[in-house]
Parts: structure tokens; sequence; C-alpha cells
């Protein structure tokens, strides 16, 4: 799940769907209520442990995070080096999510068709819009971190394609992640300099409010989420269904950053010195060689989906 709300695009959602604990992992998430604060507060701990099923959690939330940081340098050094394969990967995993939910939708009629058909003007709408520019106000950020999430609770849902949107992905999903990455490096050498660097503190400061972002948000939602699917299932799966095929375009590989300019022609940077991409013009390849591996990849994406749907039904048959 942590790998694949890394992923623009792909929800972490959509890996416990597959996997069979998408409903153990809302229904435990719900259980952070009135009550767990009771027990919280007058210290029975275990007791609160056992009523969070904590075990599953815990064991959940680690694997996340250790995907998490080891995709975001991983992420890091592919985009860089390989971004036209790093994309057809991307694609490749959404056409994989977007036939996974669609196969097994059986209830067809004329609202969730209009559902599905609205989420698709959506998806392509949103496609079409310029990315916003990166913000790092920690009000703002704490936003980011309630929004993020839900591509945890919802199967098909990115929430990190959503942070695309709002122009803050780089910023907190790779550069924040990464300088935490550091942090525990350098402590672990035994070097603290990075306590008088203040774009040092400043990311990581800016990591933990959109972690309390992304708690607040994640328990929250989850409360949410049960009322909605219980009383309107099959009309908001056809909604996300519609949503992200028509948001394909945001991760279409064959593209080409159109830069911000002034009013002279010169290119406007963010506060790292770093050209701020305005939109992105997106075309159809020539078929060469280069093509031909993208394509491969899509492959490969849409495979690592269906090969997690393998997984899960396998492990449901065992069970």
């Amino acid at each position: 799940m942590g790998a694949a709300n890394k992923v623009p695009g792909v929800s972490g959602g959509i890996v416990a769907f597959v996997m069979g604990f998408y409903e153990e992992f809302i229904y435990s998430l719900q259980k952070f209520n009135f009550k767990a604060g009771k027990l919280v507060f007058s210290g029975r701990f275990k007791s609160f442990y056992n009523y969070v099923n904590g075990r599953f959690l815990a064991l959940l939330f680690l694997g996340m995070i250790i995907s998490y940081f080891s995709v975001s340098k991983l992420l890091d050094y592919l985009i860089e080096r390989y971004e036209l394969y790093v994309w057809s990967v991307f694609f490749g995993m959404i056409v994989g999510s977007i036939y996974y939910i669609y196969k097994d939708f059986k209830s067809w009629n004329t609202k969730t068709m209009f559902m599905a058909l609205l989420g698709i003007l959506v998806g392509v709408s949103i496609s079409l819009l310029s990315p916003a520019t990166q913000n790092d106000n920690l009000w703002f950020v704490f936003l980011c971190g309630m929004i993020s999430v839900t591509g945890m609770a919802l199967p098909g849902f990115s929430g990190s394609f959503i942070l695309i949107l709002l122009g803050n992905y780089v910023l907190l999903l790779v550069d924040s992640v990464n300088v935490l990455f550091d942090t525990f490096v350098y402590m672990f050498s035994g070097d603290f300099s990075f306590m008088s660097d203040p774009q040092h503190l400043r990311l990581l400061t800016i990591l933990l409010v959109f972690t309390l972002g992304s708690v607040m948000g994640l328990i929250s939602l989850s409360h949410l989420l049960n009322y909605i699917l219980k009383h309107y299932k099959f009309n908001t799966l056809a909604l996300i269904m519609g949503f992200i095929t028509g948001s394909l375009g945001v991760v279409w590989p064959w593209k080409e950053a159109l830069y911000r300019h002034d009013n002279l022609g010169n290119f406007i940077t963010d506060t790292n010195g770093e050209q701020i991409i305005e939109n992105y013009q997106r075309y159809i390849p020539e078929l060469n060689t280069q093509t031909l591996y993208a394509l491969l990849f899509i492959i490969f994406g849409a495979a690592i989906v269906l090969g997690l749907e393998w997984v899960g039904n396998k492990r449901k048959h065992q069970i």
C-alpha cells in the first residue's frame, strides 16, 4: 500500500481491495472513536490496542513506512534517468486497476452509468488543469495531508495524483520523505550537523504537519466512507471508476513539460531554483525502439496490478 500510494494515479486502497483486507482496514480505522479515547486516557493501553485491532494496523503501517522510504529513493533516481519508462509503468498500473474494478462490477443501471460518465468528465477536466505552484504554507500542507490520504481509503482514487494537481507532490512525497531518510542516516552515523540547517529542519516540519493531516483525514474519512458505501455503494464505485478512467491523461507517458514564463520570456523558478511547470503537451509517439520499450513497461505495469489480484484470490482460497 505504501508503494502504491506513492505512485501518481494508483491507489493504495486498490492493494487492500485485491489482497482481501480492505474491509478489515476500514473497520479497524473506525475503532478510533470516543471509546478508544477513553481507554487511552484511563491508561488501559492493552485494551486500546486490542480494541483498535492494533496488531493488524501496526504491521500494515510498518510495511507501508518501509516501502514508502525505499520507493521514494528509487523513484527519485528512476524519474531523473528514465522518466518515459517510469510514467509508462504508472500508466499501465492505472489501466490494470481500471480493468480490475470494471470486470467485477455487475450493478450497471441508469444511475451508475450516469455516475460513471460524470466521473469520466470530472477526470478529463482535472487532467487538463495546470498543476498548481508548489506551496509550503503549513496550513495548506495539512490540508494536502487530509486530501491525499483518500488514496488509502478509496480504491481507485489516487491521493498522489491529487498532490500533483495541488503542486506539492515533489515537496511532500519526494523531498520531505528523502530528508527524513537522510536524517536517520545522519543520526546513526553520529552526524548532527543537520540541526543547524534551516532548510533541512523546514522540510522535517513540513513532513510532520503533512503526516498529522493524513492521520486526521484517514480517521475521519473512514467514518464518512462507511456511511457512503453503506447507502450509496454502487453509485460511489461507478463514480470512482469513471474518475480514474478520465484522468488517464495525467500519467500519459509521452508528454513534454511547458514551463512558466514571465512577461519578458524568462523562466519562473520556485524556492529551490527549479523551473515551474505550467502544463504538459501530450503527443502520439513515433514507432521506434524507445516507444516499444515504453509499451512493454505499460504491459509490465498492468501485470503488477493483475498479479496482485491473482495473489489476493489465491490467498482468499487458502483461507
